[in-house]
C-alpha cells in the first residue's frame, strides 16, 4: 500500500512540475508575442508616415519653415545665407547637395528608362519615389540640425544641387523658395579666377603640394564655356522650379541685393510672408557689409573678390565674353535684357 501511495505522489509531483513548466513557457511565449505586436505595431506606424507624406512635429523639421536657395554658385548665396542665418529663429543648412544627387541621376537616366516601372524613378511610380525624396529631406535635416525647434526656419544654401530643384519643390511644394540670378558673366569670371592656381577654389582642391595645373590655366576660353554651360543647366533647372512651384517664392538679382541690400531683404521677407525684426535686419545687412569685409580676405584669388557688377568687362577677354553670351543668351534676355 505505501509502495502504491508512493507512485501516485512521484507521478502527481511530475506532472506539477511538467504544469509549471508548461506555464512559464505560456508566459514567456505571451511576452513575446506581445513584444512582436508592438514592434509591429511601430512598424506600421513609421509606414503609414512615411508612405502618407505627412510630417510630425516629433521630426523636428516643418517642411512649410524650410527657405531653399537656388541659382548658381558664385551669385551671393553665401552672402544671402549670412544674413539670413543673422535672424532669430533661423538655422542654416549649408549646400546639402540633395538637388545634385537626385537631379543628376535623374536627368542622366536614359528616356526608355523613365517609362518604366522598374526603374527607381520612373514615371509610373512617380509618386512613390517623390515621398522617398521628401523623407529623405526631411530626415537629413533633422540629423544635420538636431537642435532645430519646430517653428524654427531652415534657410538651405543649394545652387549647386539647383539641378534637381524641380524635384525637392515637388516633394517639398509647401517649402518657401529664393531663385537668386546673378549676370553670367560675372559669375564666370569670379570662377575663373577662383581656379586658377593660387585662387581659393584652386587651394582648396588640389592642396599646397599638388603640382597639377589648373584647366583656368592650360585653357581659360574653355574653361568658361565650360563653367557658362554649368551656370545655364543649374539657373534654366532652377527657374522651371521656380515657375512651378505654388508655395512662397521670390526672384532675387545679385546686382539688387547689393545696390539696395536692405530693401531687398526687406521685399524677400514680406513676398516670403515671414515676419522679422526690422532692426535685427538692418543689422544683419550692416555686419555682411562689403566694407565690413577685412581688406586682407578681399581681392584677386580670394572669395571675396570684388563685389562689382560688369567687372566680367575688365577680367574676361572679348572671346570670353562673346562664348558665355552666346551660351547662355536666353537667361540674359530674360533677367539681363538690353546689357549685352
Amino acid at each position: 500500500m505505501f509502495e502504491l501511495v508512493k507512485a501516485r505522489a512521484l507521478d502527481l509531483a511530475r506532472l506539477l512540475r511538467r504544469t509549471a513548466k508548461r506555464s512559464r513557457s505560456l508566459k514567456q511565449a505571451r511576452r513575446r508575442l506581445a513584444g512582436a505586436r508592438q514592434r509591429a505595431s511601430l512598424e506600421i506606424s513609421g509606414l503609414r508616415s512615411v508612405f502618407s507624406g505627412s510630417w510630425s512635429q516629433e521630426s523636428g523639421v516643418d517642411p512649410a519653415n524650410m527657405i531653399w536657395i537656388f541659382g548658381s554658385g558664385r551669385s551671393g548665396s553665401t552672402w544671402l545665407r549670412s544674413m539670413m542665418g543673422e535672424m532669430g529663429g533661423h538655422r542654416v543648412w549649408d549646400e546639402p547637395m540633395v538637388g545634385r544627387l537626385f537631379g543628376e541621376f535623374y536627368a542622366r537616366a536614359p528616356q526608355e528608362n523613365s517609362r518604366s516601372a522598374d526603374f527607381i524613378m520612373g514615371e509610373p511610380i512617380r509618386k512613390g519615389w517623390t515621398r522617398s525624396i521628401r523623407n529623405f529631406v526631411l530626415d537629413g535635416a533633422s540629423y544635420s540640425n538636431p537642435r532645430l525647434r519646430p517653428d524654427d526656419y531652415l534657410v538651405i544654401k543649394e545652387p549647386n544641387g539647383s539641378v534637381g530643384a524641380a524635384l525637392l519643390m515637388e516633394a517639398l511644394p509647401e517649402s518657401r523658395m529664393i531663385l537668386l540670378v546673378r549676370d553670367p558673366r560675372d559669375v564666370v569670371a569670379s570662377v575663373l579666377d577662383a581656379a586658377r592656381e593660387g585662387g581659393w577654389l584652386y587651394e582648396s582642391r588640389n592642396g599646397e603640394a599638388s603640382k597639377r595645373r589648373s584647366p583656368a590655366d592650360k585653357g581659360p576660353s574653355a574653361f568658361a564655356a565650360e563653367r557658362a554651360r554649368v551656370y545655364r543647366r543649374g539657373v534654366e533647372s532652377a527657374k522651371a522650379a521656380y515657375n512651378a512651384h505654388r508655395g512662397p517664392k521670390v526672384l532675387i538679382r545679385y546686382e539688387d541685393l547689393l545696390a539696395d541690400t536692405l530693401g531687398t531683404m526687406r521685399r524677400l521677407y514680406a513676398t516670403l510672408d515671414i515676419s522679422v525684426d526690422q532692426e535685427r535686419l538692418a543689422r544683419a545687412v550692416e555686419k555682411h557689409a562689403w566694407e565690413n569685409v577685412p581688406e586682407e580676405e578681399k581681392g584677386r584669388g580670394k572669395f571675396h573678390r570684388k563685389a562689382t557688377p560688369g567687372g566680367w568687362k575688365e577680367d574676361l577677354t572679348p572671346k570670353q565674353a562673346k562664348l558665355i553670351e552666346r551660351i547662355t543668351a536666353p537667361l540674359l534676355e530674360e533677367f539681363y535684357p538690353g546689357e549685352r
